[in-house]
């Protein structure tokens, strides 16, 4: 699928009055013309999905399903996806010797879904492209003088294995994965698949899968035909748009106003307004799937139960165990938040107490935990010291593991 530069510079040019694929303009861009006119919101109705957790629990077999399932997908994995293999490339057409944009797996999942395997696994360079794509539903590139901005308005599936391979419920879902918070924040939904043993789900698994090797397979009937699933899924996404009703629209605006007062204090968040994006984007999804042209409150109650066992359960502080979305957007809870300003004063006191002498990091320790009353990781303890010497105030030897403090240190 390529889309040449002269393509390009006719959209840029729609008094030619030739016919092209630049449609999709109206919807994407805002406009930017006259002040006097008023901009069309521009309101992202795909749903971004993120499976995570232990091996073997069928992440890879439901991407599967849901890509043949899917009238318009692309199925790729993380660790051979490139930058330029989601996003498009530039290349010299053969024939005419013209520069052309191939498109990549964003584009090509234009109106469908993009399912990504491994997402854990994939490098930095591909994860930066995804930012733009999965909220603004756009890519955006520049390369060889070409200046494009690209239709990406597709759903994100994406998988993920905890960097233990096995999930550790006492770390948090950022630190199970190890995925950027910006990133993170992007997913509308994040399911933790966990290996639990239980007897009646792990005999059924056993059978269905010895069942396979039999002459005669011993396959499962789904309830609904591939083939008209298919279809109902595509007349549902083309012809049915539905509105959101007063009574759902109030059921919505009191349960994010529960869970914004459900935080600790002024420090823990349970929902920020990207939530609420995500339960409007469900609740349609819901009504939607019942070909209903409002939504109801049911449907808005159900998308709010449905959040609450899926995202929820990922910010959840393993240490307290409340609710801290901050924990998904900043990769860090409020708990750490307040151990990290309680650790920055006390080591303050501790090296003004100390100036011209040269302390080691094992005393420091010591004289933190009789201080705290716990004792403060080697992490976060040569963390704090690394910005104190970034002020110039201390000199840290990482090697010998001492520091040497030099001026007083401010308060």
């Amino acid at each position: 699928c390529g889309i040449s530069v002269r393509v390009l510079r006719q959209a840029d040019n729609p008094s030619s009055g030739e016919e092209n694929d630049s449609s999709w303009l109206d919807e994407v861009d805002t406009n930017q013309g006259d002040s006097n006119t008023t901009a069309k919101l521009n309101k992202r109705g795909d749903i971004n999905i993120l499976l995570c957790g232990d091996p073997g629990t069928s992440k890879s077999q439901l991407l599967g399903y849901v890509h043949k399932l899917s009238p318009r997908g692309v199925y790729t994995s993380g660790k051979g996806s490139s930058a330029v293999g989601l996003t498009a490339s530039v290349v010299r057409d053969p024939e005419s010797r013209e520069l052309v944009l191939e498109s990549g797996a964003l584009v090509l999942s234009d109106k469908g879904i993009c399912c990504i395997d491994e997402f854990d696994k994939m490098s930095d360079m591909p994860r930066s492209v995804l930012h733009e794509a999965m909220e603004q539903q756009t890519v955006s590139m520049a390369k060889a003088g070409i200046l494009a901005t690209l239709p990406a308005r597709t759903s994100v599936l994406a998988s993920a294995n905890p960097t233990e391979s096995r999930y550790n419920p006492n770390r948090s879902v950022v630190d199970n994965i190890q995925l950027p918070p910006t990133l993170l924040s992007r997913f509308d939904l994040i399911f933790l698949i966990l290996d639990q043993p239980d007897a009646d789900l792990d005999r059924q698994l056993a059978q269905h899968l010895v069942g396979l090797y039999y002459e005669k397979p011993n396959i499962i009937t789904p309830a609904l035909d591939h083939s008209l699933l298919r279809e109902y899924i595509e007349y549902a996404r083309e012809h049915i748009h539905p509105e959101l009703t007063d009574e759902a629209a109030e059921q919505l605006l009191n349960s994010y106003l529960e869970l914004r007062s459900s935080g600790n204090g002024s420090r823990t968040i349970a929902a920020t307004p990207r939530q609420l994006e995500s339960l409007i984007r469900l609740s349609e999804a819901l009504a939607k799937m019942h070909y209903r042209s409002q939504v109801l409150r049911r449907d808005a109650e159900e998308a709010i139960r449905l959040w609450k066992v899926a995202t929820q359960t990922a910010a959840t502080d393993p240490r307290t165990g409340r609710i801290d979305m901050d924990m998904i957007a900043t990769g860090r809870s409020a708990e750490e938040r307040l151990m990290e300003e309680g650790l920055e004063t006390h080591l303050k006191e501790i090296l003004n107490e100390s100036r011209g002498k040269r302390l080691a990091l094992r005393d420091i320790t010591q004289r933190l935990t009789e201080t705290m009353g716990e004792s403060p990781s080697h992490d976060a303890l040569t963390q704090t010291i690394l910005r104190m010497q970034g002020d110039g105030v201390l000199q840290f030897h990482e090697r010998a593991q001492t520091v040497f403090v030099r001026n007083r240190i401010l308060a």
